[in-house]
């Protein structure tokens, strides 16, 4: 039963691919980047070089929406309001979850990681994480430097792995 579900769900995705595909011009990829607002110069990082790559990878600027939440934690619900408008071809999510000593940062992380893996198999809808929780993170030059540089990486990252996914190519069977 699950496996016939699952190929179902292949299959309609792949019918939904292959549309797209033949619509030709007449479909343009769209995109909705969203991103928390704690750290938010580090996390700009990401965004920036996401749509930079985006942009190198054939896709138009205007098609990329751009969000900002408060946190983190408002990531998941936001995704999830755009990814079931039908707007949307992938969603990418982007937040710098670190522990301020107050909570554990883990349970955050846990929870919009899961919250945004729910979403995109509730709605068919491909969403990106470059949600990160480092294990030491501290308001200083060399750990900003570092997490700054790497969210740069992971923004291109996230557009590598964007464009994959709604390529007409994907969920396609690999041929030897």
């Amino acid at each position: 039963m699950f496996r016939q579900q699952k190929e179902a769900n292949v299959d309609q995705f792949t019918e939904q691919q292959q549309t797209r595909s033949a619509a030709g011009k007449s479909h343009q990829t769209r995109i909705a980047f969203v991103q928390s607002g704690w750290h938010k110069d580090i996390v700009d990082r990401c965004r920036d070089a996401f749509v930079a790559a985006m942009t190198d990878g054939g896709v138009d600027r205007q098609s990329i929406d751009l969000y900002e939440v408060p946190g983190a934690f408002e990531i998941p619900l936001l995704a999830k309001r755009l990814a079931k408008s039908g707007r949307y071809d992938a969603i990418v999510a982007s937040g710098l979850v670190v522990d301020g000593g107050i909570y554990r940062h883990e349970f955050v992380a846990d929870a919009v990681i899961s919250g945004l893996m729910q979403i995109q198999l509730e709605t068919d809808v491909p969403v990106l994480s470059a949600v990160l929780t480092p294990q030491h993170f501290h308001e200083h030059d060399t750990h900003r430097e570092f997490f700054t540089s790497h969210f740069d990486v992971k923004g291109r990252e996230a557009a590598a792995a964007c464009l994959a996914v709604t390529s007409a190519s994907y969920a396609q069977p690999v041929r030897s």
